[in-house]
């Protein structure tokens, strides 16, 4: 079993998101990517997020997309209010799924800040990562990243995908009333305005 982790605050989940898991899911033949919404990021100190089950709800609606990907909770937020960190949840990944061959996919930008990470090398010993291209954040500039070949042996780069989407674009879009149907799938688009988000 080949799994990726695919954490972050999908708030909300767009085309840009299932666009990257697919052709993630594709190039390394993973068979299931697990689409978790974080809790609470230690590196985001806007706490102005949508709640966590709407975020949730959206992301259960964008994995129909594809049989691949599947939502998960591992990055709900936590009973005691501390940040969710990736080194733990994919240590509760580990448990879960031992055996399985596990995967951290996240963009280019936020894998620059690793080393701001809650103990990036055993980060790198739990899984391998994908690293997906960003606008603005060249797979070249991985380089400047201090790591050992056996580390950089599990780093493994996604340069097909380019979606250049915002969420905090979206989501001001999305406060002025468009319904952003160009970047959200319909189901999603249906739920921000029956639910009444971003208004």
């Amino acid at each position: 079993m080949r799994t990726a982790l695919f954490g972050g605050t999908f708030d909300p989940p767009h085309l840009g998101h299932i666009g990257i898991a697919r052709a993630a899911a594709d190039a390394f033949g993973l068979d299931t990517v697990l689409f978790a919404p974080s809790g609470r990021q230690p590196l985001k100190v806007n706490g102005d997020v949508t709640p966590f089950g709407d975020r949730l709800a959206m992301t259960a609606l964008a994995c129909a997309s594809d049989s691949r990907f599947a939502p998960s909770t591992l990055d709900a937020p936590r009973a005691d209010g501390e940040p969710n960190y990736t080194v733990d949840t994919l240590e509760a990944l580990q448990r879960e799924m031992s055996g399985a061959t596990l995967f951290n996919l996240v963009g280019a930008d936020s894998f620059l800040s690793l080393p701001r990470w809650r103990e990036p090398n055993r980060l790198i010993e739990l899984a391998e990562w994908i690293v997906v291209s960003r606008p603005g954040y060249p797979l070249d500039d991985l380089t400047s990243l201090t790591l050992t070949s056996a580390q950089r042996a599990r780093v493994h780069l996604l340069e097909t995908v380019h979606y250049d989407i915002a969420a905090t674009d979206l989501r001001e879009r999305l406060h002025g009333g468009d319904s952003c149907t160009d970047l959200l799938p319909p189901s999603i688009a249906t739920y921000i305005q029956s639910h009444r988000l971003y208004r």
